[in-house]
This record gives C-alpha cells, sequence and structure tokens, in this order.
C-alpha cells in the first residue's frame, strides 16, 4: 500500500490574544476531520494544537499534494474559523491567506508537511518491518527552526550514534534545502551528508531564508526520512502576518534515527527568529503537546510526539507525548533563563531579529521617513557644515509640529 502521512496547521483565532484554540473552535474542526474519517477520505487523523495552532495530523492513500484531501483540511479551518468569529476570538481566520486556494493550500497560509510511501509492515520487510513515527509542531518561530536539530540528528554522530553502528545510516542522507527568500517558485537544492556537510552547515546557519524542506535515505534512496513546511506567511500576504509556525514528520527506528536521537538537539534550546510580533531572536523551548503560549513574551515552543503506523494506516491507540517528561523540566527551566537573558538586550543587536526579517513591519516605514533627514558632511577635514548643522536641526523642529515626512529636509 502506499501510504501517505500528512500535517497541515494553521491558526485560526484564540482567546485573549495569540494563546490556544478555544475548545469550541478546536471541536468543530475535529467534527471536520471525523467526518472525513468515516467518508474514507482519511485513514486516520488526530486534532491537537501547539500554542494558538489547530493541527491536523493525518494518514491517507491518496498521495502527497492531494487536492482532495488539502481541500478538506482548508474547508476544516474555514468551519473553525467561523466559530472563532462568533466567539469575538483574536486574529480568527488569520493564517487562511488567499479566498479559495486551487486545490493545494501549501502557499494558502497553514503549514504543510507531507511524506508518502510504500507502506508493508510484516516481519519480513527488511527495510521497514515497522513503521514508527515522530510528529513535531512548533508555535511562534520560523520554517528554519528545524535546521539544527533534524541536521544534528541525522547527520552529527555526536548525537546520532546510529550514524557510526548502523550500516545502512553510515551512509548517510539526502538534505534537501529550500532558499525560501525565493517568491517565483520552489528553489530547491540536495546535497549530501557526510561529504556536503560543510556545505549544509553554509546554508542552514541562515535560519530565516534557508531550511531543510525534506531528507532522504542514501542507503534506500525511495526511502524519505523527514518533511517539514517552508511557507513564508510575509511571502505570501507582503506583510507582517504572524510567524511560520513549521511542523514535521520524522520517520524512524531501523534504517533511521532512533527517537532519542532525534530529541536530543532540542535539549539545546537553539536561538531561533520568533517570539511576540515575530520581532526577536528566543530560545525555542520543548512543551507538551497542547500547550498554552501564557509566558513572557510568547516564547518560541515545540512539541514532539510518537506513534506506530499498522498495516491499514491507523495510527497507534497510544501516543508518546515526547516533551511531557518532567526530566524535560529542567531544559525548559534552562530555556527560559536564556529568553529571559536575551530580552533583557530589548531591541539592540543581536536580541532583535536582522532587518531582512522585519522587512515587512512598520519598522520600514521609520527608516522610510528618517531617510529625507540624513545629510553628508562636508569638509576635507571631517567637519561638519554648520549651515547642514542648522538646517538638520530646523527639520527636527518642523518633523515635531507635525509637517508632513515629505516636506521634511
Amino acid at each position: 500500500m502506499r501510504l501517505t502521512l500528512s500535517i497541515f496547521k494553521a491558526d485560526i483565532g484564540s482567546p485573549g490574544g495569540h494563546t490556544r484554540p478555544a475548545h469550541a473552535v478546536r471541536d468543530e474542526v475535529k467534527r471536520a476531520v471525523d467526518a472525513a474519517v468515516e467518508r474514507g477520505l482519511l485513514v486516520d487523523a488526530l486534532v491537537t494544537h501547539t500554542g494558538d495552532d489547530i493541527a491536523i495530523t493525518c494518514s491517507h492513500t491518496r498521495g502527497a499534494n492531494a487536492p482532495e484531501v488539502h481541500q478538506f483540511a482548508w474547508e476544516a479551518f474555514v468551519a473553525g474559523t467561523a466559530v472563532a468569529q462568533r466567539r469575538g476570538d483574536y486574529a480568527a481566520g488569520q493564517d487562511l491567506l488567499v479566498d479559495a486556494p486551487s486545490g493545494n493550500i501549501r502557499g494558502a497560509g497553514p503549514a504543510v508537511a507531507e511524506v508518502e510511501f510504500d507502506h508493508d509492515p510484516v516481519t519480513t520487510n527488511k527495510v521497514r518491518p515497522a513503521e514508527s513515527v515522530l510528529f513535531l509542531y512548533a508555535d511562534k518561530c520560523g520554517p528554519g527552526a528545524y535546521n539544527l536539530p533534524l541536521f544534528l540528528a541525522l547527520a552529527d554522530p555526536m548525537y546520532c550514534g546510529g550514524l557510526l553502528l548502523k550500516p545502512e545510516m553510515s551512509r548517510g542522507f539526502t538534505f534537501r534545502l529550500m532558499d525560501m527568500d525565493c517568491t517565483a517558485g520552489d528553489r530547491l537544492i540536495d546535497l549530501h551528508a557526510p561529504e556536503d556537510y560543510y556545505r549544509i552547515v553554509a546554508l542552514l546557519r541562515d535560519e530565516t531564508r534557508y531550511a531543510i524542506d525534506s531528507v532522504w535515505s542514501r542507503a534506500y534512496p525511495d526511502q524519505q526520512v523527514a518533511a517539514a513546511s517552508t511557507s513564508r506567511l510575509h511571502n505570501i500576504a507582503g506583510k507582517y502576518v504572524g510567524k511560520d509556525d513549521p511542523v514535521a514528520i520524522v520517520r524512524n527506528q531501523g534504517i533511521f534515527a532512533a527517537p532519542e536521537e532525534l530529541l536530543l538537539p532540542w535539549a539545546l534550546c537553539p536561538y531561533v527568529t520568533g517570539d511576540a510580533r515575530g520581532s526577536h531572536v528566543m530560545p525555542i523551548t520543548p512543551m507538551p503537546l497542547n500547550s498554552e503560549v501564557r509566558f513572557a513574551y510568547c516564547q518560541p515552543i515545540v512539541s514532539a510526539i510518537g506513534c506506530s503506523v499498522d498495516a491499514q494506516g491507523h495510527f497507534s491507540s497510544e501516543i508518546t507525548d515526547f516533551f511531557a517528561d518532567p526530566l524535560w523540566d529542567d531544559v525548559r527551566t534552562d530555556a527560559v533563563r536564556k529568553g529571559l537573558a536575551m530580552r533583557r538586550q530589548g531591541w539592540f543587536g543581536a536580541a532583535m531579529a536582522h532587518n531582512a526579517e522585519l522587512a515587512y513591519t512598520g519598522l520600514v516605514t521609520i527608516h522610510q521617513e528618517l531617510e529625507s533627514r540624513f545629510f553628508l558632511r562636508d569638509g576635507a577635514d571631517g567637519a561638519a557644515d554648520n549651515d547642514q548643522v542648522r538646517a538638520a536641526a530646523g527639520n527636527m523642529v518642523t518633523a515635531d509640529v507635525g509637517a508632513p515626512a515629505g516636506s521634511r529636509g
């Protein structure tokens, strides 16, 4: 059987700011999901939330990018948005950025990740005798938030012992990376670990421009290991409308990394661009599934769950909420300390996102308003011309009494 695992996630409104979806909104989405399972569109599905985002995680046999599956997810979010609007929830329908997607909601606002593979979990299957999978959901951050944890888990033996111990894994993995600044189409590059290790790092270090789109086994090139969402909301809307809040699907065990190897890098709580208004650089914090965002600054968070998939494509009746383990409490405390230390620096330097990431905010308007008030220093010795200084001072007085921007300078 050819099976597809899909995640669709969107912020469609929440009470009291960007906190969590209301129960009534999540219930409305779940009704649509249950109906899709009942009529056979989906094999199985989960409805969860991370921060203020509702996620639909599902299995089906329609293939990746199936129009009917994408349309179902869109309509489920639209139905939930209608409830959020009636309730007066904040930012109702925020991530639904087009009026009607044309059969595929990639680029329409919601985060989307899909993995398609031949599914035959029997003991005689030497490649995948059982299918185990990890689902990741992040909030208050951009799609590059998975760059470091996924790379370390699949390319660095300091974090993944399987790269040394499993011959199939020692062959390495192919990382397909996306240039998220390209708006003309999906600009991709395939790089191979270990030989392209430094080249991969050279791109992934810029988590606001480059992101991991997918990862593939090199021992079994038709086996996809992982998929992550890579859409940028500001590229779609042309302005800041919230962070991208990515999702990822990672198949694990056997010829792939074990869950423990995939989770270890998250203990670093790496700094990512995100936070309230998407304006600062903050550590991403591992949190249990269905957590609210209610700490100071809207610190970025990530949730991780694991389950098995049976021969018919159903998820196991019990899932593992990896970051709910109390052993992660110290990691969370460390992340909060790191976040508070960064925010004490306020707007200065590395604490705030760089200008390219803030190009869709009001900061651009301030820079444009100030442009006409700059002047060149005259004189060979570098001394300022007194007339220019007086003129500049006069402009400041004029600006203070409300002169229009075009009349300054």
